[in-house]
Formats: structure tokens, sequence, C-alpha cells
């Protein structure tokens, strides 16, 4: 599935919400659905900077694509992880780089936020972006290294 299909799935799943009371339970229960992050990666290593709860993030390539696993010490931090993961998981990392991920405005989650939340959600974008580059830049730099 692409990233606008999951992206226009979880914009309809937010707009069977009528107030954000309903959206951030919604949000909870989606944070909820993360699979367990092995622990080895729960240090400080893989903790997203400029979050104000802490957040750790791994990710793994495989056959050109980014797998995430994620973990958070808040559930709304947790949920909002959960749902960049759930659009971004399994693409491509030209796919990633290039997702304005519009789904963040469309459900209104920035306007929502506190300010350290909505920077932290930035800072986790970041970081999901900063993965998909180095990945694909090690993949340019196997890819044009002469065969021994």
């Amino acid at each position: 599935m692409s990233i606008q299909e999951i992206e226009e799935q979880i914009v309809n799943e937010f707009g069977q919400y009528d107030d954000w009371f309903d959206r951030y339970n919604y949000l909870i229960e989606s944070g909820k659905t993360l699979p367990v992050i092995d622990p080895k990666f729960k240090t400080d290593s893989y903790m997203i900077s400029g979050c104000q709860s802490r957040v750790w993030l791994y990710a793994h390539h495989e056959d050109n694509k980014l797998y995430f696993t994620a973990d958070s010490d808040a559930v709304i931090t947790k949920g909002i992880i959960s749902l960049l993961i759930r659009v971004l998981n399994g693409q491509t990392t030209e796919s990633i780089l290039a997702a304005p991920l519009d789904f963040v405005d469309k459900i209104g989650l920035k306007e929502h936020l506190s300010p350290t939340r909505a920077n932290g959600l930035v800072s986790m974008i970041k970081q999901i972006k900063l993965y998909a580059l180095a990945f694909q830049t090690k993949n340019r730099k196997r890819d044009e290294s002469p065969d021994e």
C-alpha cells in the first residue's frame, strides 16, 4: 500500500470522531498497537532529541525498504509515533524522503498538540527522514563501489 493510501485511511479514521477527546483516545489506542521494541534499542543512542517525552526509534533496511520499531514513555507520543510508523513502515527510502505527510495537517494533529508535543512531532518526522537518508546514502556508496 502506498504512503498516500495509508494517509487517506488515517484521515478517514480520524474523520469518524467529532471531537478531539475521542481523537485523542483513538491516538492512544493506536499507540497500543505498536510492536514491542527490543529493549536493546531503548538507549540514548536511539532516543529522539527534541521530544518532551522519551521516544526511542530504531530502523532497519531490508530489500530497499525501511522498517521501524519505536516506543515512548507517554501515551499520546506513543500514539503519534505509531501513526508515523504505520504510514512509513515498509516503504522505500525514496518514498519516505519524498513524503509530505499531509495527513498530519489534514487530521488537525499539530493544532491540537501542545507546542512541546508539536516540536516532538517535527523531531520524529525529521529522525525518520534522517534514517531514510542515511540508508539511501549507504546503499548508493555500496552500489558505486567497484567490484573487487
